[in-house]
């Protein structure tokens, strides 16, 4: 994953009600009255949150009758996870491999 990817993922979910309905869906699906319900704010500031969500295409969205039902892509935030665990792990492919050491001056 490039930083640019990972830094458009890592804004997507800086958000507080984000993280938190990422944290409700960790659990199983939900539908859109479900998570309204949890949450105080409006049926259209859920709708920005979840737009904001599925177009990243970290949740998943599909209609059953009238409901919007609601699940994580488990396989996005599999690979965030893998690329954070990267990121913090010395390895031979790291940035840091390409920083000269002990030649400041100063």
């Amino acid at each position: 994953m490039t930083y640019q990817k990972l830094a458009q993922q890592l804004k997507m979910i800086s958000d507080v009600n984000r993280l938190e309905i990422i944290n409700m869906l960790s659990c199983g699906e939900l539908c859109a009255c479900d998570l309204l319900e949890h949450f105080q704010i409006s049926q259209p500031t859920l709708s920005h949150h979840m737009k904001i969500l599925v177009e990243g295409n970290m949740v998943n969205m599909r209609k059953e009758g009238n409901k919007r039902m609601y699940q994580l892509n488990q396989h996005v935030f599999d690979e965030l996870k893998e690329t954070l665990e990267h990121l913090t792990t010395s390895t031979s492919t790291c940035a840091c491999r390409s920083i000269k050491r002990g030649d400041c001056e100063g």
